[in-house]
């Protein structure tokens, strides 16, 4: 009986929308421990470049994912192919990454996903039903990796991106203790968000507390960020920090309070304490961020007082160390 050819070379394929790839970590994390002396490489796009480098699980980052043009994916298809991986996991799972299984046929490497024909399938129907982090540890199961995994919801571990701070620069004096505010996207329905005004207030008796508050977000958020700053100093880094820059800026946060976003994902993986300000009828613990988090609920965001955020928040995060 022939044996089974070693596991040399992976490729884990990763990214989609932040709220996506932060829980993959978690499985990357897995990946690497399965195949410890592996040469890994991240297949992602653009915006996921400077995480995936600093990422401790992965050895290359390959930014060529999801193309567009035909030439693109016959290139794509091309480099992946000459690489010859002994294994993929495709932890995106979407059109795009099926399709680049099938360019890979006849012969495409040992591939873990959704693709039709792949050697190792996660057929669960209801899967794009389950969390982030259950859905990867199922698949991680079915594809002989994860014996154990945990699969009830809530019960997979989050992903943890407090490696960031070994992989940057450390400050040669000791940041001011600062809280990052997470006010939302524009293109959020209002409803769902906390006014900026209020958020204005709230920097406002951070500031008195002692803290730096720092407002994170994409550059359609500066008007948001503006309008914080007209009620209370603040730093506006809407628009100025890639992901790698917001989990290092996490790392160090004393809490980050804000909307169920994409950027909380990261937040929260990098081991900031976090308050998500949620409308009662929503259901951030479904897909939301996990670890050091709590939720708080009001009947309608209009009805959320700046007090009761500021209670939330003093259970939430470790006592003040202010700085001399």
């Amino acid at each position: 009986m022939a044996r089974a050819r070693p596991i040399a070379k992976v490729l884990v394929i990763a990214g989609g929308s932040l709220s996506e790839f932060t829980p993959a970590l978690a499985a990357m994390r897995r990946i690497r421990a399965a195949h410890e002396g592996a040469d890994i490489t991240l297949l992602t796009t653009p915006p996921f470049e400077t995480l995936g480098r600093a990422c401790p699980y992965i050895n290359h980052v390959d930014i060529d994912g999801a193309p567009e043009e035909f030439g693109d994916w016959r290139a794509l298809a091309r480099s992946v192919r000459a690489a010859r991986y002994d294994r993929v996991y495709d932890l995106e799972t979407s059109a795009w990454s099926n399709r680049l299984f099938h360019l890979l046929r006849p012969f495409p490497p040992q591939w873990s996903g959704t693709a039709l024909g792949c050697a190792l399938p996660h057929r669960n129907p209801r899967r794009r039903d389950m969390h982030p982090l259950e859905r990867h540890a199922e698949q991680l199961k079915a594809a002989g990796v994860w014996s154990d995994a945990p699969t009830t919801p809530g019960d997979a571990p989050p992903a943890d991106a407090s490696w960031i701070t070994r992989r940057t620069l450390e400050p040669r004096t000791r940041p001011r203790p600062h809280i990052l505010l997470v006010p939302g996207e524009v293109a959020d329905p209002a409803e769902s968000r906390w006014h900026p005004s209020a958020y204005g207030d709230l920097a406002h008796a951070l500031r008195a507390q002692g803290y730096d508050v720092i407002i994170l977000g994409g550059p359609e958020e500066a008007p948001l960020a503006h309008a914080i700053q007209r009620r209370a100093q603040a730093r506006d880094l809407t628009g100025r920090t890639d992901h790698a820059q917001i989990a290092a800026l996490a790392a160090r946060a004393d809490l980050a309070i804000g909307a169920p976003t994409g950027r909380m994902h990261l937040v929260a993986a990098a081991g900031a304490p976090t308050l998500i300000l949620s409308p009662k009828d929503a259901d951030p613990h479904r897909f939301g961020p996990r670890g050091h988090v709590a939720v708080l609920y009001a009947e309608t965001l209009e009805d959320l007082s700046v007090e009761e955020v500021l209670r939330a928040a003093d259970r939430l995060m470790p006592p003040i160390q202010k700085t001399m």
